[in-house]
């Protein structure tokens, strides 16, 4: 079973990952070489120390009385090597390609005047033994047990220490890089052309500097983009109304005929697209209206109740008990686009108020013809009429749910259609607590 590596998905894993290995590795090389110098050191020092105490003993132990040396082998005896009054224990002789290092100081130590045989013991800890008789023939064995240089006690906490501070370290430097573009993301997304500009912090390095002054500037070009497109197209709408009032006049003055019914339809509905096309291009408006606290439980009975003075079937269900920061032009606007519509195509209306996760729910449901579920996300593009049930007849001009949705973004919310069961459309409008 292999087990796959994958790649973090995020840049500030990525970041830390790579700062983490680059600096663990720094500091095992830094390890190595410092252990490596350190033990070479020793090693030095520790065959010069054998070397010296090596000439030494033997040379007191050879100069000594016989009976006196037993008593002399503890305070000659080391840590490594000790010294044995026999022949020591069986082994096997050492060959000339695998000779330690400690055999080559003990025989430049001793000299030719005591010859050296070296075996090597087999057990749990392996070790030699050399072998040399003193001026009187007695056996005298060294008996050597190779060690490693042993680690400081403090040095592994030395260690730890230096990767808690390589993990906070890191986790700083990447904190610190990562900031910048969070905002920039955070920026983009909320990025809204009918809203207010917020415009990032132009502090910091270099780097963040240029991307946020970048990112400012390409706002400020979108949003005078937009709002020259939107006054070009309510010149253009509002200029249109002048000709189309002089051709409803001269035709109130041909003969009653068919063609001018036909005439004075057709005159009727490029009067109404042209209105509608105004009322569109002048919703961005709804971003520069003051805000207004609102009691939104009053303001839907009002709206309802206008209906109803109408003779409209219009309904509210449902509290919401809420007073919210609002433009409640723009509010009544989305409102009553929507109301219109379920009237147009369904006789009738509802509307329910509800809060939800935090914000507030205003759904507007008819039991109409609804929209085929391929066609709900495109009824929101500005001109678009779904031809089976909104047709030239019905006088829709395909910009009344552009306009609603153009208005609730403005409000901070959001428009979504969805078919009801049984048969219907709903609009739901949410909308945040406060502007």
């Amino acid at each position: 079973m292999s087990v796959a590596l994958r790649w973090p998905r995020t840049l500030a894993s990525r970041l830390s990952l790579i700062f983490l290995v680059g600096l663990i590795l720094a500091q095992a090389l830094s390890f190595g070489a410092q252990y490596y110098e350190r033990y070479q050191s020793a090693k030095n020092t520790m065959l010069g120390n054998l070397e010296t105490d090596v000439s030494t003993s033997i040379a007191i132990l050879d100069r000594l009385p016989a009976e006196e040396r037993p008593a002399w082998l503890k305070r000659l005896a080391r840590a490594n090597y000790a010294y044995l009054l026999s022949e020591g224990e069986p082994g096997t002789p050492i060959g000339a390609g695998d000779v330690p290092i400690a055999v080559t100081s003990i025989t430049d130590a001793i000299g030719a005047a005591y010859p050296l045989t070296f075996t090597d013991i087999p057990g749990p800890i392996k070790h030699f033994q050399g072998h040399l008789r003193l001026s009187d023939g007695s056996p005298v064995t060294i008996d050597v047990r190779p060690s490693m240089v042993p680690l400081s006690p403090w040095l592994p906490a030395v260690l730890l220490g230096q990767l808690a501070l390589m993990l906070a370290c890191t986790w700083l430097a990447v904190r610190i890089a990562i900031r910048p573009l969070t905002r920039l993301a955070n920026a983009v997304e909320t990025l809204d052309p009918n809203a207010h500009a917020v415009h990032l912090d132009e502090h910091g390095p270099n780097e963040v500097v240029y991307a946020a002054r970048a990112f400012n500037a390409m706002q400020a070009r979108i949003a005078a983009y937009l709002k020259e497109r939107m006054q070009l197209l309510a010149a253009i709408s509002h200029d249109l109304q002048t000709p189309i009032t002089r051709m409803k006049l001269r035709a109130e003055f041909m003969d009653d005929s068919p063609e001018k019914d036909k005439l004075c339809n057709d005159l009727g509905e490029m009067e109404h697209l042209v209105r509608e096309g105004v009322a569109y291009a002048r919703s961005i408006h709804g971003s520069t209206e003051e805000s207004r606290r609102t009691d939104l439980d009053s303001f839907l009975d009002s709206l309802v109740f206008d209906y109803q003075d109408m003779g409209k079937d219009v309904q509210l269900a449902g509290k919401s008990e809420a007073v919210i920061d609002t433009r409640p032009h723009a509010l009544r606007r989305v409102l009553v686009n929507l109301t219109d519509n379920a009237l147009k195509f369904a006789g009738s209306a509802q509307l329910q108020v509800e809060r939800q996760h935090g914000g507030l729910s205003v759904k507007v449901m008819d039991r109409g013809p609804g929209i085929a579920e391929a066609e709900l996300a495109q009824v929101m593009q500005p001109f678009y009429r779904v031809e089976n049930s909104r047709n030239r007849s019905t006088g829709g001009t395909g910009l009344g749910l552009a306009i609603a949705q153009q208005l609730a973004m403005a409000l901070g919310g959001s428009l979504t259609l969805s078919n009801r069961d049984g048969g219907g459309l709903c609009a739901e409008l949410r909308l945040p607590l406060s502007a």
